[in-house]
């Protein structure tokens, strides 16, 4: 082409070697420099310090953060399913005979003792470091799994199992639920609140370093139903309970008769009950005891949800009043823990409530999913007052430091003497229900009673026992924890909390015995009229019947329930009972 010549790109000459250093050169420099921005990034990243310049490399959330995530199973209307062709017996079972009933709690020189862990995994790191003794699970309040009390820990230095010179002739045992889901997501508090809260605005929020998880977080809770840990826990109650007292059912073959147990209309209250019964008896269940089901409803009598008929329950100042208590409390701990969470979160500001959703997350995520990122975020004394705000609410709430605390609680305990004396109750003036209360729902003689219920009825009934043990250091502080607690809520009311009332006969007590034994934890009975100190806590069951005689007697349901009684500034109470004296005024029309 003329005088024109052309340029080979691969021609060796000296200026296409130089182009072609260079560039290696530039290219080299340019990606070593990003691979080391990638180690300063990845650096901050896991570290627990801030940096503006990691914001420019973080996504926001992505719009599904924080949305429900639930499985619904099983499906509605299977395509295999032929029942007709999976009998649930074929016949031919073989030679079967039952041996003899267990009776651990009466013959074993040792004690089987309940960890309370068994299914759940632990963090593998906390915020700070914690002491080698820590236990998280322990550390939820009345969301802890229940375990078996420390020998001694109420203040008896006697174990759960008959002592010496005793037989085990009765039990009435009476449990909390198994472990559950958190209240309804729709409500837009506690844990599903802080979820639709990061829903609501994922858009513009970023989450770096420990928080960096939310990227990926989905709300996987359901609404207040036993979780598969729960059922877990019911269930290996009732196979605890069938080790420990299983020679009790000697008296129902000798007498040809069945237990009844009872439980309530509420779907985990009823679920517990059955697991706890597949754990005690087996499957299948029809022919080994009958289940009595009450009505949890307004307006419906049930010694096992009496709140439900308290029409004081229903007013925040007196009913559940523990709330203002647990609330001044988390302003005071969580205060440098907000700002600290902050850092990790751009584009939504955190509050306090916010922080302690998170926390109960922990809790709750880890006994419904087995293990929970949320857990990490904070420190052992962080973990502490948690457990302590639950105390707060649940003492003022309803238990010692409750004004209704003992009015809720009574019905039970009338039902208690009822079983105890054999003899039925006359008046129906609390939360007795005297419809169920007939030789068939409510027998008397048997020597097995169980009755499922929530961790507030337990500590309703232990405040109208008068068992005053846990409410020995009195009135609690909301600006520090006390040194000595004797009132926790991870040791009276966890789920699946179990209070054994132990009847025994002893060769060196003139009189039948009770002893009342909480998680395995055997509690004084001296504060009670007529109950001496005894070393492995017992009483006379006639000086304990007379006893709670009183208590009934002092307790006026219908005031507790009904009155319109105020409470002045600065009133405490120890024994859950309202201001006596102290009615609000009448109003004056002129």
């Amino acid at each position: 082409m003329g005088g024109i010549s052309r340029v080979d790109l691969g021609d060796p000459s000296p200026s296409s070697n130089a182009w072609r250093s260079l560039f290696l050169r530039v290219g080299a420099a340019f990606f070593a420099g990003f691979f080391v921005c990638l180690a300063v990034v990845a650096q901050y990243a896991s570290s627990n310090q801030s940096c503006l310049s990691l914001s420019l490399f973080t996504a926001l959330l992505p719009t599904h953060v924080g949305t429900p995530e639930w499985h619904q199973y099983p499906p509605a209307e299977p395509t295999n399913a032929f029942p007709s062709m999976f009998p649930s017996s074929v016949g031919y079972p073989g030679p079967t005979q039952a041996g003899a009933e267990p009776g651990v709690a009466a013959t074993a020189p040792a004690y089987p003792l309940h960890t309370g862990s068994v299914h759940l995994v632990s963090p593998t790191r906390f915020s700070q470091d914690n002491a080698k003794d820590f236990d998280i699970f322990r550390s939820w309040g009345s969301l802890s799994p229940w375990y078996s009390i420390q020998r001694g820990k109420f203040g008896v230095d006697s174990g759960p199992e008959a002592p010496d010179t005793c037989n085990i002739t009765g039990v009435h045992l009476l449990h909390r639920h198994g472990a559950r889901y958190p209240a309804d997501y729709s409500r837009g508090t506690g844990p599903g609140g802080f979820a639709l809260k990061l829903n609501m605005n994922a858009e513009n929020i970023t989450a770096t370093g420990p928080l960096s998880f939310l990227d990926e977080w989905t709300y996987k809770l359901g609404n207040e139903g036993l979780t598969p840990f729960g059922r877990s826990q019911l269930y290996d109650l009732g196979v605890s309970m069938r080790m420990r007292y299983g020679f009790l059912l000697k008296n129902f073959s000798e007498t040809n008769t069945l237990p009844v147990f009872r439980t309530e209309s509420q779907t985990r209250m009823l679920n517990s009950a059955q697991n706890f019964a597949l754990g005690f008896f087996g499957y299948p269940l029809e022919g080994q005891y009958q289940q009595q089901i009450m009505i949890e409803a307004k307006s419906f009598n049930n010694t096992l949800a009496p709140y439900r008929s308290c029409a004081n329950n229903d007013v925040p100042h007196r009913g559940y009043r523990g709330q203002r208590y647990a609330d001044a409390w988390k302003a005071v701990y969580l205060r440098d823990t907000v700002p600290r969470l902050q850092q990790y979160l751009d584009g939504i500001e955190l509050d306090i409530e916010d922080v302690y959703a998170m926390q109960e997350l922990c809790a709750f995520e880890t006994v419904a999913l087995g293990y929970s990122k949320f857990c990490e975020l904070f420190t052992e004394k962080e973990w502490e007052a948690f457990d302590y705000s639950y105390d707060l609410n649940l003492w003022y709430g309803v238990a010692w430091g409750s004004p209704v605390g003992r009015g809720e609680g009574i019905g039970y305990v009338q039902e208690l003497v009822s079983r105890l004396t054999q003899t039925p109750i006359e008046t129906h003036n609390s939360s007795t229900n005297a419809t169920l209360h007939n030789a068939v729902t409510f027998p008397l003689g048997h020597s097995l009673y169980v009755d499922a219920t929530h961790e507030v009825v337990v500590l309703n009934v232990l405040t109208a026992l008068n068992l005053s043990s846990p409410a020995a250091m009195g009135p609690l502080p909301t600006d520090h924890i006390p040194k000595q607690r004797t009132f926790r809520t991870a040791e009276l009311a966890p789920f699946a909390t179990n209070v054994q009332f132990q009847l025994l006969s002893c060769s060196t007590e003139h009189d039948p015995q009770i002893r009342v034994i909480v998680n395995d934890g055997v509690a004084p009975l001296t504060n009670l009229k007529g109950c001496r100190d005894h070393p492995d806590g017992m009483c006379s069951i006639h000086a304990f019947v007379d006893a709670q005689k009183e208590n009934i007697r002092g307790t006026d349901w219908d005031f507790v329930c009904n009155a319109d009684w105020m409470i002045p500034d600065g009133w405490e109470t120890i024994t859950g009972y309202p201001p006596v004296k102290i009615r609000r005024p009448a109003r004056v029309f002129r």
